[in-house]
């Protein structure tokens, strides 16, 4: 299982927000480059890196801390937030991205996925699947869809893609705890590998989403708990192995 040590950027800084709340916002790094690099220090395999503002105006602005990203370290990295079109695939990808995620378009046009899983492979494209109670969330997580979570993954996965970030937002940023009963469901039903992210903060919640990894959960993401002390990369590591 691989532990993704995650970097959500606002305006060029490197940050946390509670449940998506923009203005719940807390700064942790004005250097994002020297915030990946000590991730891959410590033994990160891959970073998960997300355009805040991106998510929020619905197309990519923090370019220049993503290539900063991307010129500070070897392993390889995945970015999400506000990726509406091809140009904006293509530019992360130029960037030196190793995949991205598709969020909000996914649920708007699921053939704009379809026609990039094609051009890229399902390797390069992954699906984000953002919950709040059960439903598909949009639009840097401030809109609620009409979709079961579930059932979007199930569909997805018909149309080739392999691999999804499912986060639930309720969790998110409180330092809590996964939301296991639901993880678990996302890994049983819809077909995908699924990266878990959302409250994971204890070696102990790593090795709980860790017995998923037969059903076919892939990875987990680990953000706030190492930014407060709660929780190491190192431990978060060795918990995962």
């Amino acid at each position: 299982m691989i532990i993704f040590p995650a970097i959500d950027l606002k305006e060029g800084q490197c940050v946390r927000l509670v449940q998506g709340r923009k203005e719940d916002k807390t700064v942790y790094s004005d250097s994002p480059g020297a915030v990946a690099r000590s991730f891959e220090e410590q033994g990160a395999q891959y970073l998960h890196v997300v355009d805040l503002d991106g998510a929020f105006e619905g197309g990519p602005r923090n370019l220049q801390a993503i290539a900063e990203i991307a010129a500070a370290i070897k392993i390889p990295f995945q970015v999400g937030g506000g990726l509406r079109t091809r140009a904006d695939v293509a530019r992360l990808l130029d960037l030196g991205a190793s995949r991205v995620i598709i969020g909000t378009r996914a649920v708007q046009n699921p053939l704009f996925v379809q026609e990039l899983l094609q051009e890229y492979g399902p390797e390069r494209i992954l699906l984000g699947i953002d919950a709040r109670e059960g439903m598909v969330a949009m639009e840097g997580w401030l809109e609620k869809s009409h979709l079961d979570a579930f059932k979007f993954g199930r569909a997805m996965g018909n149309l080739g893609v392999k691999t999804a970030i499912y986060t639930d937002i309720a969790r998110d940023g409180l330092l809590q705890g996964p939301n296991l009963p639901a993880i678990e469901d996302m890994v049983r039903h819809s077909g995908l590998n699924i990266i878990a992210s959302g409250g994971v903060s204890t070696p102990e919640n790593i090795r709980a989403l860790k017995s998923l990894q037969p059903l076919g959960l892939v990875g987990a993401i680990v953000a706030k708990a190492i930014y407060e002390g709660k929780l190491s990369l190192v431990e978060a590591l060795a918990a995962a192995r």
